[in-house]
């Protein structure tokens, strides 16, 4: 569906709503709407502009973002937690969701994402290639293996036949980025995106290695959303060109 088409979806929405809303002296009255969608770490740039974009386009509508760890937020939505839209850093973490009939459509794959060496600007242990995280002198910090980064550092490790020993263990990417930032490391293993958004901040390495690990990001509206139409409306608007073109941009691959 392109971006006339959602946005479209929403204008019916909102008309919908503003008949069926009304005042106490009678008079009909739109109705804003809010629409709440849980979006990994590693979405958090890109899903904010892409957002702010969402709102222009549809008047009325208002996007709340909650990023964190995709198995975190999973983990919230199947305890409740209201939600309109799930956008998962893995495919594992979405079938969480299918499994337990959280989501109201096919999950679709809007971008995917590898795994790039972070270290400080200065790169103080002379960090060149993946093996050399596996030096016992060199801090490391990764993401926890339940977590979308966790689970492909994990894989990438296994397919090259190294043992990563941390210093501490993430759970999401952007504290496994904060903390090389910060010094408290000497590299961690992020997306190739959070490497770019952090600009002249880090240093990024690329190793083949990661190129046998590819993480696709599902996107899916939620069954328990208040506002279903939305939902499908924001989701085909992240599959739309303009969206692709920012996700892109940000160093996400094409689905």
């Amino acid at each position: 569906m392109n971006k006339l088409i959602a946005t479209s979806a929403v204008g019916v929405l909102l008309a919908v709503t503003a008949a069926c809303g009304s005042d106490d002296t009678g008079s009909d009255a739109p109705q804003d709407v809010t629409l709440t969608v849980f979006a990994a770490a590693s979405l958090t740039d890109s899903f904010t502009e892409i957002g702010r974009n969402f709102e222009a386009e549809n008047p009325g509508v208002s996007v709340r973002f909650s990023f964190d760890g995709s198995s975190n937020l999973v983990a919230q939505i199947r305890q409740g937690a209201p939600a309109d839209v799930f956008a998962s850093a893995n495919p594992e973490n979405m079938t969480k969701a299918t499994d337990d009939d959280l989501t109201d459509a096919e999950p679709v794959t809007f971008a995917t994402n590898t795994l790039q060496i972070v270290t400080p600007p200065d790169n103080p242990a002379g960090v060149e290639s993946l093996a050399d995280l596996a030096d016992a002198d060199t801090k490391v910090v990764l993401c926890a293996p339940e977590v979308p980064c966790g689970d492909a550092t994990t894989q990438v490790e296994e397919n090259a036949g190294i043992d990563i020993s941390p210093v501490s263990e993430e759970q999401s990417v952007t504290d496994v980025l904060n903390k090389v930032i910060t010094g408290e490391a000497d590299a961690g293993l992020v997306y190739v995106t959070d490497v770019t958004g952090a600009g002249a901040d880090v240093r990024g390495i690329t190793f083949p290695e990661s190129d046998s690990v590819v993480n696709d990001y599902p996107i899916a509206p939620l069954t328990n959303s208040e506002n279903p139409d939305v939902a499908q409306a924001f989701t085909d608007f992240v599959v739309a060109s303009e969206s692709q073109a920012i996700l892109q941009s940000a160093g996400f691959g094409a689905p």
